[in-house]
Formats: C-alpha cells, structure tokens, sequence
C-alpha cells in the first residue's frame, strides 16, 4: 500500500498548496499528491489551453463519474491509517484511467512506419559475454519474482506458485533451492523479493514460513488493487472497498516499479547495499540468476536489460524490442494495429520475443521515479465477469520500462532460460525425464539426442490441473520423443513410452485407454482403437 503518490511537476500548474520536494533533476521535479482531493483539484486546474493532451479527459463526463465514484469507495473506509492507504491507490488509478481516456481520445497509437527491428548494438548475442570471475558482486544482487498469479487458467484456485512441478517441489520450493545453493556456495547474500497480488498475498506469506531455516532472505509486498471498469458505463464495478475480490484486478507486472517504490522495498535494498535486481515471473523455471548477465551489465553500465530469445511459432503473440526513432522500446501485441497483427507475429521482421527476465540498476530507478515517473504504455485488457458484465482491465508491462533507462539493451539468450509453464502441456515436458533437478535448477537430460524438447499439444481434457493429474497414472517416458497431440477422452496407464510422432485421437463419445507398459513409436491411436504406423 501507497502513502503518497507522486508526479511529474511538468503535469502541473502552478500551485501553493501543492508542495514540490526537493530533486537532483531541477528540469523534472516531482510533486506530492497527499489525497485523493488534491489530486483531484490538481487535474480540474490542467484545463488550461497549455495541457490540452488532458483536456478532454479533465473535463469529460467520465473523468467526473469514475472521480465521483473513487472518492465515494474511499468513504467506505473507517480506520484513518487504511483509508490513507487505499486513497493514494486510488490517486494511481484515477491518473491511469485518465492517461487512458486522453490518449482515446487522441486515438494515441505506435506510427506503423517508424517502426523498425532493433539495431545490432541494440540486442548483444548471449555467446559474446565474458565469464564472470568475481562472485563477490552477487552481494550486490537481489531476486524479484513476480508471484501474484492464480493460474486459473489451469484450474487452479490458490497462488499459481504453489504447484507442484518436479519432484514433489513447487515453483517457490525451487526457486528457494536455487538461491540458497548459490548464497551458501559462494557464501554471499542475495535475497529474493516476492511481489505478490492481493490474490496470492495470504497464500504466500502462509507458505514461506516453512523456508524459515533456509539460508537466505525473504521479503514479500504487494502489488496494487485496481478496480475492473464497466466497458459500457466507464464506472468502477465495486461499490465499496470491501467488495468482491472478482471485482478489482492487479494491473500487470508493470505496476511492479510503482509497488517497489511505495511499499518501502526499494529503498530497503538500497539500504543494504544491493545495486541490481533480477526480475522474472515465478512460473519461468528458467530464470536463475546467471553472473554472466550480471558481469556484463555492471562491465557497460547498462541501466536496464531485457533478456529476449529467437520467437518460434509458439512465441507469435511475445512482445518484442523494436526500434522507434533511435530508441530501444517494448512493444506488445495488444498496442499493434488489426491491419499488421499478422507481420507483428512474422519471424522475418520480429526475429526475438521478451522472456520477462529483467535486469535492473536500482539507483537508476530511484532516480527515474523521483524525477521523471515511470509512465508505460497502457494495456487494455477486456473481461467478461461471471454474470455476463464486459469489463476493461489498465494494465501495464514491466519490460515497457526499458526506454525510460540509460543504455539499456536486450540480450539474446538461450531458450533454456525461457521455460514457462503456462499449460498442461508445458507441466507435462517439466516433469518427464527429458529435465532433472540440480540445486533446483532443471538440467535437460544428456541422454536427450536432439538440443530441442518435443513439441507436446494437450487437448481440452488435459486442460485443468485436476484432469491431468487424474488421467496420467505416471508421467510417460519421453526422452526421444518428437511430437505429441492428445485429443479426447485418454488415460494413460504406468511405465508408458513415447517415442517419434505420437497421435492419440479419442472421438466423442469414446474414450482411450493406454496400458501399463505400452511403448508406442510413429504411432497414430484413432478412436476405434486402431492403430496406424507413421
């Protein structure tokens, strides 16, 4: 939760009651906003022919509803000290929401013809970093991992973090493994960062508490609450502060810069010392934090890194760096234009995607949101409730940050430090023998002869945590397995092997059973139980 939210003076008028901080950018000092009525007077006061890009949404009809509406769910609060807390959140949303209707207004959008793929200097291939010699620099590092989803859409219901993925351990169990290992081998102290969402926050802190003899640091702190808007009325859905958790949202992982600052957690890390900090999102068993990355960011102060990797046909819809004018930027697909969505997912214009590893200088993050405000590009992202209701979620991406950095870049790296589990399918690949386990980190199997892992395609029967644990007996063997589709109703017994093309096709109505033991190679399995050699 947030005590002051704090602006660009640039955005205002001047103004004896609002009070300017000190700042070491005199061009761009910032201004703190102590209520929701401050800030509210503040943007009646931008009506001025100067700030006409706030015009229409200052004066619009629903500026003044959603502002109406916010300063009715503050009332709703009792306790001084968590009404204090809710109304600086609200500040952050009412001046998104805002950013969001004038930029609507404007139809403020990328210029298709300025954009061009990155520069050579821009992206720096993963293979020209130089070894890192000197451990003693991870006493400068600290971990982040983005830990607020839900993994709804594998049927889950707590924090997405919890799932058991290899091993009987889970994403958090192995990304603790991981950093223990490398602050007791090279007896260092790197802390890891959890930011949670108000939908995991409860589940996480309950379930760290079993790392308490573990050698090594956890902080948690949670990211913002935001409203869902109604798409129709452009009113807030809840009507009181306490209302449906359905009815508010996280605003992505973007949000990530503003939480850190408020919650006190960046100044912390500056206070102990830390200079970097390695952010990825908790279900990306790939991201552990690597010295080379490290070394090469501290070697050519570069501000900001993006971790990017070749886009495969499965990586179409990743964001991607672009160049736009000169400058490194973000750009996802929600922001591309209808008429050139299908060259945005070309591998012949956009050859890399953003893995979401992200690599940041925590003095330059002070200094750019004491200064100037991390502004990203707002994501807008429709929902349909449970009972029917269209709504708008403003969300924000945390690798859009990257312009806002001095010498920031991507680097090329590896697909193995991009292994998300987003599906089924993915949990599927993580748990088989084609991956161990060492010190938490997964190791592709030797005996796998081909460097890629097999294409696998999960229909919807597998497509809920529950289903799969249900219809696999024991995870099949599939070290020399190519490719996998499942559609339908299939069971799969113990000790299965899978190995070249394998199709598994159930009709409606009937349902598959493959027995214990059963080893099926360039195997088509169709409904009636035949079975065709590919």
């Amino acid at each position: 939760m947030y005590d002051r939210l704090f602006l660009p003076l640039s955005l205002c008028p001047r103004n004896p009651g609002i009070h300017a901080p000190s700042s070491p950018h005199p061009l761009l000092p910032m201004v703190a906003i102590n209520s929701m009525g401050q800030f509210i007077d503040l943007f009646r006061s931008l009506r001025s022919p100067r700030k006409q890009h706030f015009k229409s949404a200052t004066t619009g009809v629903a500026t003044k509803n959603m502002r109406n509406e916010l300063n009715r769910l503050v009332n709703t609060v009792s306790d001084p000290e968590t009404r204090k807390a809710f109304d600086t959140e609200m500040q952050s949303f009412f001046y998104l929401f805002t950013r969001y209707l004038a930029e609507k207004a404007q139809s403020k959008e990328l210029d298709w013809d300025r954009i061009k793929s990155p520069a050579a200097e821009q992206i720096v291939p993963y293979d020209n970093l130089s070894e890192s010699t000197d451990p003693s620099v991870l006493n400068k590092l600290a971990v982040l991992k983005v830990n607020g989803g839900l993994g709804t859409s594998m049927g889950m219901t707590g924090a997405k973090s919890a799932l058991e993925v290899k091993d009987d351990m889970t994403f958090l169990d192995l990304t603790v493994r991981q950093i223990e290992h490398l602050n007791t081998t090279h007896r260092v102290d790197v802390p890891l960062i959890l930011m949670t969402s108000f939908n995991t926050h409860e589940d996480t802190l309950r379930i760290i508490k079993k790392y308490a003899n573990q050698q090594l640091r956890i902080t948690t702190f949670n990211q913002s609450r935001y409203p869902r808007i109604n798409k129709e009325t452009l009113m807030p859905l809840p009507r009181s502060a306490t209302d449906d958790k359905s009815k508010w949202y996280p605003p992505g992982h973007g949000d990530l810069y503003n939480a850190l600052m408020h919650s006190g957690v960046l100044d912390q890390l500056l206070a102990e010392g830390k200079e970097y900090l390695f952010v990825s999102n908790s279900d990306n068993l790939g991201a552990v934090v690597d010295q080379k990355i490290l070394q090469h960011m501290i070697d050519t102060n570069a501000e900001f890194i993006m971790e990017v990797t070749d886009k495969t046909k499965a990586d179409v819809k990743g964001g991607t760096l672009i160049d736009y004018d000169g400058n490194v930027q973000l750009l996802e697909i929600a922001q591309v234009p209808s008429e050139h969505t299908e060259e945005f997912k070309s591998v012949r214009k956009f050859k890399i995607f953003n893995t979401n590893n992200l690599w940041v200088n925590l003095k330059a993050l002070k200094r750019i949101m004491e200064n100037e405000g991390m502004e990203l590009e707002i994501i807008v992202n429709p929902k349909v409730t449970e009972d029917g209701v269209s709504v708008i979620q403003l969300e924000t991406a945390a690798g859009a940050a990257i312009r806002h950095f001095k010498n920031a870049k991507g680097i090329n790296v590896p697909r193995s430090r991009f292994l998300p589990v987003k599906s089924c399918s993915d949990l599927l690949l993580i748990k088989s023998d084609i991956y161990s386990l060492e010190h938490g980190q997964l190791v592709i199997n030797p005996n796998r002869m081909f460097g890629t892992t097999p294409v696998i395609k999960l229909g919807d029967h597998f497509k809920k945590i529950a289903q799969f644990q249900k219809r696999f007996k024991k995870i099949p063997k599939i070290i020399e397995l190519d490719h996998l589709t499942v559609t339908g109703d299939v069971y799969f017994g113990r000790n299965v092997t899978l190995r070249g093309t394998v199709i598994v096709v159930a009709n409606e109505g009937q349902r598959i059973d493959i027995p214990d033991g059963c080893v099926l190679e360039n195997r088509l399995l169709s409904g009636n139980l035949t079975m065709t050699e590919l």
